[in-house]
């Protein structure tokens, strides 16, 4: 049962995140310029890498609380990291 509250939050989680993305299109097109369209997507980018990692950190609270060694925890944790390492280079 405690997997149930870690995996709701990462779904709760992407759901906000997406109801973003929608949000800056819709004011990308209510607006129709270029440089608020701009604004508006350097936003939504320094989203992405939060919720990247607010899901990651719930999925690896999910796994350790049902008793997943820890090792393999670490690497999935230096997985992502990599991948926000690599993305910011």
């Amino acid at each position: 049962m405690t997997d149930d509250i870690f995996l709701k939050g990462m779904i709760y989680v992407r759901f906000l995140s997406a109801t973003l993305e929608l949000t800056g299109a819709f004011l990308m097109w209510r607006t129709f310029r270029l440089d608020v369209a701009i604004r508006i997507n350097g936003l939504l980018g320094l989203a992405g890498p939060l919720v990247l990692t607010t899901t990651m950190l719930l999925g690896l609270a999910g796994l350790s609380a049902s008793r997943v060694p820890t090792a393999k925890i670490l690497w999935i944790g230096l997985g992502v990291a990599c991948i926000l390492w690599g993305t910011t280079r």
